[in-house]
């Protein structure tokens, strides 16, 4: 529930200092409750007795903290944008960005600008932090758009430390969900400014109060402060660009949201005249200036043409040289001769600089604290191609290929891990989780890559001699006709329920943690008995006991049965024991997975079998009625398969077959 908001009135003994200088003032003010606002760091909501209109009393100015030569920039303003998937992050920005007359007004604007990625595009979510910026009233206002999934996790997090701090967009109508939760939490413990945005006020079935309250309990459940917890709640609609401080009375632009990040939102602290000292958060790559570190300007001032030192969290350093030097106004990156403290910019000419390093002065330059990120909890094996159809699409087929970009994916992947295999074609990659790996295989077979990928699979721990699994908080909301169905599917993987909720327009919220191992190829399977109409959110929860071994596929495959194309007199008799990946005329190899077995165990087939040709004519061809194949995407393909099979991906195809090198189990033959 909401904290509660004393009563004051003029003059009421004993006053609060602010309180009494609201006394002194000339202006008559009477105390009136604004459930609605809040206030944020000392600052008082008052109503005038003339207009009725809610008035923000600013606080005394804060006590220099820290060492003697640090100042404010009262024209500066850091924030990053963090919230759940699909509540509406990139969205805002777009309207922030045309408020702020960042576009002209006949220029045409895509939606959703700041997700440049193709991927991001055609999934609709983003996957890059990305930095841009506006002018509001004199003030430069940095903001980075974020990752809203919790595989990306780690794009949220070392980007945290170049802000003061950040929107929480939350759902009107959702409220907060596991990635709320994961994102607010870093925010606390980096102590950043929280403003809430209630986001989507324009839904049918909109909650806007109960989900302040929901998100003020999460801020008392991570042990927020006293400082934090009394967090400005503004209620917006990022589509239709407005906001407003009550979620019944919108102003007709984001005005309102604008004034609470130059009010909320702390100017950054900076040593104007300290030595150099930069942390690099994000490294981008351009076809003519070479790699471009981003990072914000902790200390001193930067020049192009300085010369500077390049330290590493262990004390080693190197000497370099900034060639070109760039700051963002609006939507584009800005040459600048010179950049002060407090100020995000980016920073060419160094060609080695790697993620978490410190910029810093020739002579006196320290290392800033390096960037920390959570330990990534799946791993995949990547090895060359060895099937039948080897070398015949790809571009980049052998191993030292294969080597080279992924250890180049380290250099901005921070989350990511990747280690070698047990033979020399073969290497281990760890992620935050199966999309996160997924993301990587699909940008690697559009560069023109190819090569084979296995079943995911946790990474586990042992504490005291105890087999540790990670666990995760698996949000599933859905219509009430499914959540029988829907509950057996969790239960078998191990899922314990803890909590149970009525959710908007007829939907439960189930929550329940559940091993990681139980959430591999568990969403589809969702969908599938949800008729798609099942939203279902994860969130890395802790490491605990292994929970014992469980099945996570009943079904077997079709496996082909020699090499050739298929025809469809042979799929006319092999769509009968199941589900086809294939159509006529495809070419197949031995061991290829063709389709889905009605049975559990795998049965191999002959899907190129031919008709036998007679003397005999016929004055009619029986008719072939075939069922339309199955389409796997690779997200799909990396769900579906088991320990014992693989994805074969090339920049046109993507197939599964058998791992020749394991025994198969429960195989029979037709």
């Amino acid at each position: 529930m909401l904290r509660s908001v004393s009563y004051y009135t003029t003059p009421s003994p004993p006053t609060p200092p602010l309180r009494r200088r609201a006394a002194a003032s000339t202006t008559t003010t009477t105390a009136v409750r604004f459930p609605k606002l809040r206030s944020r760091r000392g600052f008082t909501v008052k109503a005038s007795v003339e207009t009725g209109e809610p008035q923000v009393e600013s606080p005394p100015p804060l006590p220099s903290v820290g060492k003697k030569k640090q100042a404010t920039r009262r024209d500066v303003r850091n924030i990053a944008i963090v919230a759940h998937v699909d509540h509406g992050k990139t969205t805002l920005v777009d309207s922030m960005l045309k408020q702020a007359k960042v576009f002209r007004d006949n220029q045409t604007v895509q939606e959703r600008i700041m997700d440049s990625n193709d991927l991001e595009r055609e999934r609709g979510i983003t996957i890059l932090s990305k930095n841009t910026s506006i002018n509001y009233k004199g003030t430069k206002i940095n903001i980075i758009d974020t990752p809203g999934h919790s595989d990306f996790g780690g794009e949220v997090e070392r980007v945290l430390n170049m802000v003061e701090g950040v929107l929480l967009v939350v759902d009107s109508v959702e409220g907060p969900m596991p990635q709320t939760r994961f994102v607010l939490k870093k925010a606390l413990e980096f102590g950043h400014a929280v403003v809430v945005v209630v986001n989507k006020i324009d839904r049918p079935f909109a909650r806007p109060d109960d989900v302040v309250n929901a998100t003020f309990e999460l801020f008392i459940e991570l042990n927020a402060t006293d400082e934090q917890c009394d967090f400005q709640a503004i209620y917006a609609s990022g589509i239709k660009g407005k906001a407003g401080l009550s979620h019944d009375n919108l102003a007709d632009d984001l005005g309102p949201l604008f004034e609470a990040i130059l009010r909320c939102i702390p100017e950054p602290r900076i040593e104007k005249d300290g030595a150099l000292q930069l942390l690099v958060s994000s490294t981008e790559y351009d076809e003519h200036k070479g790699r471009i570190a981003v990072g914000r300007l902790h200390a001193g001032e930067l020049r192009r043409g300085m010369e500077v030192k390049v330290c590493t969290s262990d004390d080693a350093c190197r000497f370099a040289k900034v060639g070109e030097l760039f700051v963002y106004e609006s939507f584009l990156r800005v040459p600048t001769d010179t950049v002060q403290a407090g100020d995000i910019c980016a920073v060419c000419g160094i060609t080695d600089i790697m993620i978490g390093e410190t910029i810093a002065d020739k002579m006196t330059g320290t290392p800033l604290p390096a960037i920390r990120v959570e330990e990534p909890t799946v791993k995949m094996s990547f090895s060359i191609n060895t099937s039948p159809f080897a070398g015949k699409e790809g571009k980049y087929v052998t191993s030292r290929n294969l080597r080279d970009r992924l250890y180049r994916e380290l250099e901005r992947n921070l989350a990511m891990k990747v280690e070698d295999g047990e033979t020399a074609d073969t290497f281990i990659v760890s992620g935050r989780g199966t999309l996160h790996i997924t993301i990587l295989i699909e940008n690697m077979r559009r560069e023109g890559y190819e090569f084979m990928v296995g079943a995911p699979k946790v990474i586990m721990k042992e504490v005291d001699g105890k087999k540790l699994e990670p666990y995760e908080i698996a949000t599933v909301e859905v219509p009430e006709e499914y959540v029988g169905s829907v509950v057996e599917l969790l239960g078998k993987r191990r899922g314990e329920m803890f909590d149970m909720q009525t959710g908007p327009e007829g939907t439960t919220i189930l929550k329940y943690k559940i091993p990681t191992r139980g959430l591999l190829g568990l969403r589809n399977s969702i969908l599938t008995a949800s008729r798609g109409t099942a939203i279902f959110n994860t969130i890395f929860d802790s490491y605990g006991p292994w929970n014992g071994d469980f099945n996570t596929r009943d079904l077997g495959s079709l496996v082909a049965f020699e090499d050739g194309t298929t025809t469809s007199y042979a799929m006319f008799n092999a769509q009968e024991r199941g589900q086809l990946f294939v159509k006529p005329g495809q070419e197949v190899y031995k061991g290829q997975i063709v389709g889905i077995y009605q049975r559990p165990g795998d049965l191999a087939l002959n899907v190129c079998k031919k008709k036998a040709q007679t003397n005999v004519r016929s004055n009619k061809e029986a008719t072939v009625v075939l069922d339309e194949p199955v389409d796997f995407s690779l997200d799909d393909c990396i769900e579906y398969i088991q320990e014992d099979e693989l994805v074969e991906v090339t920049p046109q195809s993507v197939r599964m077959c058998k791992n020749p090198k394991m025994t198969t189990k429960n195989k029979r033959s037709s």
